[in-house]
């Protein structure tokens, strides 16, 4: 043990200088000595194994004087110095602990803390298997201890404030809170910091030598930036000078002159983005994804970034410019909007999915595109309104020019919808605006409704209306709904102007024109729009059992549609055409109608006793029929411009008189524009469906011992007979098959069948099948077959400490060719590690009945399209994984988009790659980065795509 010993000569006199601070070192040691009674008695406190006790200082040379020592054991301890006498150095208590003993020298001025020792100063906490706190230079000395295997137990940790640093040595001012730290490690969010020297200033900076920024959380990283001089500013950022990067200690070429990583706590912070270095054939030498993010507030983050492309020969290669912003306010919504905007020189281009490489189905890139992202996502609350957005838009070839990710690559259109929705409390009364547009990549349409406006009233009950007391009678039950819609129509589509009967028309044209978005084509837009108003009254007259197992519900429907312009139609005998007139104006039209229908439901069950498995099967069966009656409007001269063409005027092409009299004054207007044919036609459904009872295998408690099995979600069948026509009064019957098998065999089922005899150009003629030749009932006319098949291993293992089943372990992909900006989904870009292996395959096939051609020339194909696709994932190891996607066409006879991904885990980095083997957009791609996204710019790249071949 130490000694804590005082001198006085026999005069009284002090033997050092500073009488009034001795006296107050020994009345310390007196407490001290109070309050730990016959401490030096007490045993040590037993070693660990492989611990050794340090050895004890040497006892200094007193055997002239009075000597007085005191060994403190493991209790905790404080000390305040400058009590009662001068101001001095320290300003608040330091308190102290330590396991094995504490040592105190008063001459010195020294305290040694051993084994697991532990000081707090104010904000400063030390935790060290030695510490050595030198009152007289305010120092703080820790290290560690090397046990007799050699390793060093009990590394210094220390925290200043929120910060943290483990070191072999740590030196530690407590005036000037300065420090130098050997072989440190720092967090600085989501990285470290190890350096071999480290000095600490007053202001929590820190200046490192020899240093190594890192995310990966070992001692011995598997990768880090190496920089001789590196500074730390906690919370905010770390700057080095000239560095590179060393990846499983191999010093790569990938670095340069200075580095800057920001390092933001737990708010976000501004800073530079580190662009991407590299080359292409058709670009040359770039710069990608680098700019500025800035930190707005705590609800708004703005990113800035662009490419620039330096080009192939004389060409400059162009640049892409990309302005995001996310948003969020808590408890009300979050969203996200993002522009850009891309100039390259002019390429072929394949506008298709095809995997066709031939010249001449290539297309040239527009030098000039933008493309434009909003998601905006609200949080519901009761009584209030509801604005969302979800826009995707932008030139047709933008995807085509600019995007490596393969499902924005081959989708053929993108939809758009702003909406905002709101229920008025206390009344049944619901609004809607929105604003929908929808963009057509292949052929550069676009269709856009500016704005759609609903209103609508919920049913109401006329006994509630008028305020009487129900008294059971069956009119009790009469109600009404109301609807109102407001369109406004626009398109960059000119369609083709025809009449109906092969008239011929001024100015006429059997060819779409797509109108170019620019500002010169503004007018020729605006005169495309098409706006129309309607009001829809639903009356329901009730709904009544009859015959005991029947329901009759009768009801009575009106609506009117709004126009504002109208087409009038003039006959033009000199040039022995039509003439269309657009005629500006308030324009009225309705509608009534009325229906009846009757339904039932029909079971037949079969029970199985015992304790099989299977305990019942039911089928049900829907049948329904309805009657519909519609008024003739075809004599309405508000609907229809009758008697245009003269009597004696006849079809060229084969000498009779043209049929068709009569034009509607709203075709091709938008809304719901009404027909005017009269309509008395009865149609009938027969909805079938057949379901399983059986033993529930996982209850264990009794609580559900069955459950229901689907065997046929639905077959349906309809048809109609529609008295009102003069021919092909009987309607074509549809069928339709649904069924679903374990939740992961799907097989739906569409046809269309015919029941009337065609001509030599494939028209039906008004006589039945069964009156021909051969006699039939009916004829396929169209079908479509959808089967799709999950295959998967069906097992994913749940070992202590793994994520639960419902929430998979995932891996982000930070592969710079994937990471759909428009998607939705979160987890679209992660890797499930914990099911071994999954299979989906999809089959599509599609049915046309063909019609008779003339003798010599071929019959059209009857099965227009056969595909059958496959994808799904494969675990090797438990950190690699391959995923393929691929799909053939039976009847081209070429495979159509492939892709193998892999992906490989490597702790804090990983490896992944695309290789897509055909086609155009052959090529391949392979990216080595790592897992932080701090560091996701710090990559290793290398692709060959369809770009730069």
């Amino acid at each position: 043990m130490s000694s804590f010993t005082a001198f006085v000569d026999s005069r009284g006199r002090s033997q050092w200088p500073g009488l009034r601070r001795a006296l107050l070192w020994s009345w310390l040691g007196l407490c001290l000595l109070a309050a730990v009674p016959a401490a030096a008695q007490q045993p040590a406190a037993p070693l660990r194994p492989g611990q050794t006790k340090p050895a004890a200082a040497p006892r200094p040379a007193a055997a002239s004087r009075p000597d007085t020592s005191v060994a403190v054991s493991g209790t905790p301890d404080s000390l305040r110095v400058g009590v009662g006498g001068a101001k001095g150095d320290i300003e608040t208590t330091v308190k102290y602990r330590a396991k094995d003993s504490i040592r105190f020298e008063v001459q010195k001025r020294v305290a040694d803390l051993y084994n697991d020792a532990t000081i707090n100063y104010g904000d400063m906490n030390l935790d060290a298997a030695r510490i050595t706190v030198d009152y007289s230079q305010n120092l703080i000395t820790a290290e560690g201890k090397v046990d007799t295997t050699g390793k060093v137990r009990g590394r210094p940790l220390f925290k200043n404030g929120a910060e943290t640093y483990q070191a072999g040595r740590i030196v530690y001012n407590i005036k000037t809170k300065r420090g130098r730290i050997t072989d440190a490690v720092t967090q600085q969010g989501e990285g470290y910091v190890h350096a071999q020297v480290v000095k600490k200033n007053e202001f929590n900076e820190i200046y490192g030598r020899n240093g190594q920024y890192t995310t990966c959380n070992l001692e011995h990283p598997h990768f880090y930036i190496n920089a001789s001089k590196m500074k730390v500013i906690p919370g905010q950022k770390v700057i080095s000078g000239p560095f590179n990067m060393v990846i499983g200690d191999i010093p790569t070429p990938l670095g340069f002159l200075f580095g800057y990583f920001p390092t933001p706590g737990k708010s976000r912070a501004s800073g530079i983005i580190i662009p991407t270095f590299g080359q292409a054939a058709d670009r040359g030498f770039f710069l990608r994804n680098g700019g500025f993010y800035w930190a707005t507030n705590e609800y708004i983050g703005v990113r800035l970034t662009g490419d620039i492309y330096s080009g192939a020969g004389n060409a400059f290669g162009g640049y892409n410019a990309t302005a995001e912003m996310t948003y969020r306010k808590r408890y009300r919504f979050d969203g996200r909007f993002s522009f850009s905007y891309a100039q390259r020189p002019a390429q072929p281009l394949q506008p298709s999915t095809s995997v066709d490489t031939d010249p001449n189905t290539l297309r040239t890139f527009k030098p000039k595109s933008i493309w434009l992202n909003w998601s905006h996502t609200p949080v519901s609350r009761p009584g209030g309104g509801r604005f969302s957005a979800s826009v995707q838009t932008g030139s047709d070839v933008y995807n085509k020019q600019n995007s490596l990710d393969v499902r924005n690559y081959l989708t053929p259109s993108f939809n758009s919808t702003i909406s905002y929705s709101k229920q008025l409390r206390n009344l049944p009364v619901n609004y809607s605006l929105a604003a929908n547009q929808t963009l057509n990549t292949q052929t550069g349409t676009i269709s856009a409704t500016l704005p759609s406006a609903t209103v609508g009233v919920a049913r109401q009950y006329f006994y509630d209306l008028l305020g009487l007391t129900s008294q059971g009678r069956w009119y009790e039950q009469f109600a009404v709904a109301y609807t109102f819609t407001g369109l406004n129509q626009v398109s960059n589509t000119e369609p083709s102007r025809t009449i109906s009967g092969g008239l011929p028309l001024i100015g006429g044209t059997n060819a779409t024109r797509v109108i170019p978005i620019k500002a010169e084509n503004i007018r020729a837009l605006l005169r495309n729009n098409q706006l129309s108003l309607e009001h829809r009254f639903d009356v329901a007259l009730g709904s009544y059992p009859l015959f005991r197992h029947f329901t009759f519900s009768p009801s009575i429907n009106y609506g009117e549609s709004w126009y504002f312009k109208k087409l009038d139609y003039k006959y033009v005998e000199a040039a022995r055409a039509i003439r269309i007139d657009t005629l500006r104006g308030f324009n009225r039209v309705y509608t009534t109608s009325g229906s009846v229908s009757m339904q039932t439901n029909l079971y037949g069950t079969v029970v199985r006793k015992g304790t099989r498995k299977i305990q019942a099967i039911r089928h049900r069966l829907s049948p329904s029929a309805t009657y519909t009656y519609a008024p003739d409007f075809s004599r309405n001269t508000n609907l229809y411009d009758l008697n245009v063409l003269p009597e004696t005027l006849v079809d060229p092409s084969t000498g009779r008189p043209y049929l068709t009299r009569s034009f509607s004054r709203f075709q091709g207007f938008g809304g719901n524009v009404p027909s005017g044919t009269q309509v008395s036609q009865i149609s009938f459904a027969l909805q079938n469906q057949v379901e399983m009872k059986v033993r529930n295998a996982k209850d264990t408690t009794g609580n559900e011992p069955f459950k229901k099995v689907s065997l046929l979600d639905g077959l349906d069948f309809s048809t109609g007979y529609n008295f009102a026509l003069d021919s092909l009064k009987l309607q074509p019957l549809q069928a339709q098959m649904r069924t679903q098998v374990s939740q992961k065999l799907n097989l739906i089922v569409t046809s269309t069948f015919g029941f009337y005899q065609r001509d030599t150009l494939g028209r039906d003629i008004n006589r039945y099948l069964f009156d021909q030749a051969s006699p039939r009932l009916a004829r396929l006319n169209n079908a479509t077959v959808g089967l799709t098949y999950q295959f998967d291993s069906n097992q994913r293992p749940n070992r202590p400490g793994q994520t639960p089943p419902n929430q998979p372990r995932l891996a982000p992909n930070n592969n710079p060719q994937l990471g759909d900006p428009n998607q939705i989904d979160p987890y679209a870009d992660y890797v499930d590690f914990d099911i071994p292996w999954t299979l989906n395959a999809s089959a599509n096939a599609f049915y046309q009945n063909p019609a008779p051609v003339p003798r010599g020339q071929p019959l059209p194909r009857a099965w227009s399209a056969v595909s059958l696709n496959l994808s799904g994932q494969l675990k090797l190891t438990d950190k690699m994984r391959i995923g393929y996607s691929t799909g053939y066409d039976f009847i081209s006879k070429q495979v159509s988009f492939t892709s193998l991904d892999f992906f490989r885990d490597l702790h804090c980095w990983q490896i992944s790659g695309q290789w897509w083997p055909f086609g155009q957009r052959q090529g391949f791609n392979v990216t080595i980065g790592a897992k932080s996204a701090l560091l996701q710019d710090l990559k290793l790249n290398r692709n060959r795509t369809f770009l730069n071949r």
